[in-house]
């Protein structure tokens, strides 16, 4: 009988014992318990420094069901697992002229293009920046010396914004493609951890080679993986997409196209709202990224300064503000990392974070961020929220002295309004910092709430205001700034056999789900494409 068994709790110090814990409470020998897979696993630190491991395990014990039943009416959180109802897709009405075209090689495209390549679709992938490998060489010299390639970047790439974050791989959504994303990716490398683990992370050094694995399979199922390639317009005619042309010189015959560009690609979002592409405007969130010692936030959540049975410590802060009606968050929490510069246009500061799978810079850091809602744009353009994220990326730039240094202040200057003079926790961000008033890269409103948010949060985390919390500016990129409407069967506006996928798109906020809708965008192509001759 198999059975799925929630709220399963154990000390963290006994976690090697969980099969003989379950064998206790179940009354059965441990050698009856076959099959054990661990769905999830969450930490309960509420009871500081006694920490205990959440589990949700599957597992099947070969017995009959009635005596499976009794068990399931004594033992809570006990239940026999659900049958898989299997999918079935429909007959595509149409053939193929051309192979279908995947435009980005971050999760939702390279999702999107092995989902096609496995189906014997032998998709072309698109990307403007460099392989994974040459993007690291690009990024690590724009981190050291300020010269930006503004194709090749943290946000342009083999790999998409997420291979220089913390790969995070948590998500909101139920969906069930999760599985999937997650499967592939520990088939590329990445650790069988992710796939229970409730809060999930590759971390960047294992993600890079995860995306090569893509990448080659791709490649072995027939597919064709192009680099510095980038797409430049669409040529459509009678309302149906017929080619694209790359870098501005190329025509490539296309009827089909997955359009997974990632949430910077402004020049993008410029010419689809000139070829007369539905668009509209989305809310965001902008902030500051702030840095404290790991072991500050170690003791707020495990009250020990290291505990290395469950590694550095994360946390969630929100906040409402009273008097605005605005929300405050942390956002992509980077235990163990760095802040980066995370700038893909010449002339704007962007800040992001990032760790690799040990978390081991003894530096934890997180943007603190406000949103941002439509009517704080300028105009009712649908491009006026890719203009805002502009005018303040600028703004950081000459604060910073005009050579991608970000402007810093120590969070309780931030405060009290004064420019600091020294930083008792230097900033990570490189090529380097600048002492300023960050109130003066942020819009009026969003930085007296997001000083309050602050308070609140030294509320709740000892410290978090103290004088060894940094901040450095400006975060912009949190998510998209506009959508690319679809209809049901995920098509643009006004222009089919346009896929649009993932952040770039509007409909995804992380790796997962962005792989995720990548799935979802090829299985709309192959409902309605079928292969070419």
């Amino acid at each position: 009988m198999d059975l799925i068994w929630t709220s399963l709790r154990i000390p963290v110090e006994d976690d090697g014992l969980l099969r003989t814990v379950m064998a206790r409470k179940l009354k059965v020998p441990e050698a009856m318990i076959q099959g054990l897979r661990f769905l999830r696993r969450s930490l309960d630190a509420r009871k500081k420094p006694n920490l205990v491991f959440d589990y949700t395990v599957q597992f099947s014990l070969e017995i009959p069901k009635k005596e499976g039943y009794r068990l399931i009416t004594r033992i809570p959180g006990l239940k026999e697992a659900p049958s898989e109802v299997p999918v079935v897709w429909s007959k595509p009405l149409k053939k193929l002229g051309h192979r279908p075209v995947v435009v980005g090689s971050g999760p939702a495209g390279y999702f999107a293009a092995l989902a096609l390549a496995r189906k014997g679709y032998r998709p072309l992938v698109l990307e403007r920046g460099d392989s994974v490998d040459e993007r690291t060489r690009k990024v690590q010299q724009f981190w050291q010396t300020g010269k930006l390639d503004t194709e090749s970047n943290v946000q342009f790439g083999e790999g998409g914004a997420g291979t220089f974050s913390d790969g995070k791989l948590t998500t909101r959504i139920q969906d069930r493609r999760i599985t999937e994303v997650l499967e592939t990716f520990v088939k590329h490398g990445a650790p069988s951890e992710i796939l229970f683990l409730a809060k999930p992370h590759i971390g960047t050094d294992i993600l890079k080679n995860v995306v090569k694995g893509i990448r080659q399979e791709i490649i072995s199922l027939g597919g064709e993986v192009r680099f510095r390639a980038k797409v430049t317009t669409l040529k459509s005619s009678g309302g149906h997409l017929q080619s694209i042309m790359v870098n501005c010189q190329e025509e490539i015959p296309a009827e089909a196209v997955v359009l997974a560009v990632g949430h910077s690609a402004r020049d993008v979002y410029r010419f689809l709202y000139g070829q007369n592409i539905t668009l509209e405007r989305k809310g965001f969130a902008i902030g500051l990224r702030v840095e404290h010692p790991q072991t500050l936030i170690n003791l707020a959540q495990y009250a020990v300064e290291e505990h290395p049975l469950v590694g550095p410590a994360d946390y969630q802060l929100t906040y409402k503000d009273a008097g605005t009606g605005r929300g405050a968050y942390a956002f992509c929490m980077c235990p163990g990392g760095k802040v980066v510069a995370a700038a893909s246009e010449e002339g704007g500061v962007v800040t992001n974070g990032m760790s690799e799978y040990a978390r081991d810079t003894n530096v934890a850091n997180s943007a603190i961020v406000v949103t941002i809602g439509t009517d704080d744009f300028a105009t009712s353009h649908p491009l006026a929220g890719l203009e805002f994220q502009r005018t303040w990326e600028g703004k950081a730039f000459a604060a910073g002295g005009g050579s991608y240094h970000a402007p810093a202040q120590r969070v309780r200057d931030f405060l009290e309004g004064r420019v600091s003079d020294d930083f008792d926790l230097p900033a990570s961000y490189l090529p380097g910092i600048k002492a300023c008033d960050l109130h003066n890269v942020l819009p009026q409103e969003i930085g007296e709430v997001l000083g309050r948010a602050l308070q609140d949060f030294n509320r709740k985390i000892h410290g978090f205001t103290g004088p060894l919390a940094t901040l450095t500016g400006i975060e912009t990129r949190t998510s998209s700034p506009l959508r690319i409407v679809r209809n049901e069967q995920g098509e643009a506006l006004n222009l089919a056999g346009l896929y649009p996928a993932g952040e770039g798109a509007g409909y995804a906020g992380g790796i997962t789900s962005a792989a995720v809708d990548g799935l979802r965008m090829a299985e709309h192509l192959m409902a309605h494409y079928a292969l070419m001759e």
